[in-house]
């Protein structure tokens, strides 16, 4: 069993998955949960929402469905913890802000690239046709 937590933009969100019968639900925190909420919510809800969804068809191979050795999945957890990202709100909307920055500054540098080649491109014509009158 997996849940990851995220914000959405407006709510606080878990998704739980269930790797062995591929089911997975959402539900909503609303507020920033603490630690003690989302245990609480493993402890005493998770597996009831996880009974009443339907499993999704399982394409899933041999592979895949073996046992993982607890040191690594202990590894593989501690892994994604740390490439988790923003935590709070705040980090989450500044994340954001920076990306879009981003992509404006890209797209400026582009129009001044392209307004500079197009300047080269006309002095050169204007000096072909410069030398082509003798001047």
């Amino acid at each position: 069993m997996k849940l990851t937590v995220y914000f959405d933009g407006q709510f606080w969100l878990g998704v739980l998955e269930d790797e062995r019968c591929t089911r997975v639900c959402r539900y909503v925190f609303g507020k920033e949960p603490k630690d003690e909420e989302v245990l609480e919510f493993i402890r005493d809800r998770a597996l009831p929402l996880l009974e009443n969804v339907n499993p999704v068809a399982d394409n899933t191979t041999n592979e895949q469905q073996r046992r993982i050795n607890p040191k690594r999945m202990i590894r593989l957890a501690a892994k994604q913890m740390k490439g988790r990202g923003a935590g709070t709100k705040a980090e989450e909307v500044m994340r954001l802000e920076l990306e879009l920055r981003k992509k404006e500054r890209k797209t400026r540098t582009k129009e001044v690239r392209e307004r500079e080649a197009e300047l080269q491109r006309e002095l050169r014509v204007a000096k072909a046709k410069r030398k082509h009158r003798g001047k």
